[in-house]
């Protein structure tokens, strides 16, 4: 099999195509042939060491693929069933070891590559809304990166929810995509202050939570886009990372809250898991969900879907193709 690996962290150079062994799973375990790939900023922060892992390590947190083989005590999914999963890494491969508990069966109408754009980044757009911060109807929220895998599905599971959206993003073509996906009000941040233009879609109010992936750009002005008792939610940090704040600035901002969440949090068992991938499934298999793959690349081309990620010239979703 054929396996994207790092040595050391560094830049997209360190991701090395290597062949390696096909292991054969253990108890507990499946052999999956993947099909499509997810790209997400996590595989960034692993390869940079912004988030340590152990090296050698396999990059890739996200997949869908057929199951080959499966190790004892597996009852299901059977092989020849497609699976996807998020979380288990060494996924920028040909085949990959996955948890059984940690694989979702997915619907036979949809295929590899949807099921690979909708684990991560649909599963986060689904805490984020219905747990970290349950919107409804009367809520005002505020999405950054609006046009990126996350912005996209975040923004249509939010106006499911009744919520109104006000979206920021850098060009005029993200614009576009972030209007197609639902967003009321959109930004284009690098032509006026976003918080200004927040205030006034608001009449002054602000909004009640605030979904941030951008981190140490937008922070401060995420703060201050906030209704009393409102929200941030940093979710992600892709302009770097957020420096310490004084907890006092909460209090004097409006008693404003600030967490930090993580899927794996939100995944921590096989219901929760399965509920969050059942719904999802769902409303892409109705049509009321829309995935938007940006763009595609070969296995052995990481490192450019890393460079263009990290560029933030990409929107949707990004996929490697074994």
């Amino acid at each position: 099999m054929k396996a994207i690996r790092i040595a050391r962290h560094g830049g997209p150079e360190v991701l090395q195509l290597e062949e390696v062994a096909t292991p054969s799973p253990g108890p507990g375990q499946l052999l999956v042939r993947l099909e499509a790939i997810g790209v997400n900023f996590i595989d960034i922060y692993h390869r940079t060491g912004l988030y340590k892992v152990p090296l050698p390590y396999g990059v890739g947190i996200e997949g869908a693929g057929i199951v080959e083989a499966a190790g004892e005590r597996v009852a299901e999914p059977q092989i020849g069933e497609r699976v996807a999963w998020a979380g288990p890494p060494g996924s920028y491969a040909t085949h990959a070891l996955v948890p059984a508990d940690r694989a979702v069966r997915v619907p036979k109408s949809v295929d590899g590559r949807s099921a690979a754009a909708l684990m991560l980044q649909g599963m986060t757009a689904h805490y984020l809304t219905h747990s970290t911060f349950p919107l409804g109807p009367g809520d005002t929220c505020l999405v950054h990166a609006a046009a990126g895998g996350v912005g996209l599905l975040l923004t249509q599971i939010a106006r499911r929810r009744g919520a109104r959206v006000l979206a920021t993003v850098s060009t005029e073509e993200k614009e576009r995509l972030a209007r197609q996906a639902g967003a009321d009000e959109v930004i284009l941040y690098t032509k006026e202050d976003f918080v200004g233009a927040v205030r006034r879609a608001t009449s002054g109010a602000g909004v009640r939570v605030v979904y941030d992936s951008v981190g140490k750009e937008t922070f401060a002005g995420s703060l201050d886009s906030l209704a009393p008792r409102g929200m941030l939610v940093l979710y992600g940090q892709s302009s770097g990372v957020v420096p310490p704040l004084e907890l006092q600035l909460l209090s004097i901002k409006g008693s404003l809250y600030v967490t930090r969440p993580t899927l794996g949090h939100y995944t921590a068992t096989a219901e929760e898991l399965g509920g969050r991938a059942r719904d999802l499934f769902a409303w892409l298999e109705d049509g009321s969900l829309r995935l938007r793959v940006g763009a595609t690349f070969p296995l052995a081309d990481a490192a450019e879907a890393h460079r263009q990620l990290e560029a933030r010239k990409t929107t949707g979703k990004i996929l490697l193709l074994p």
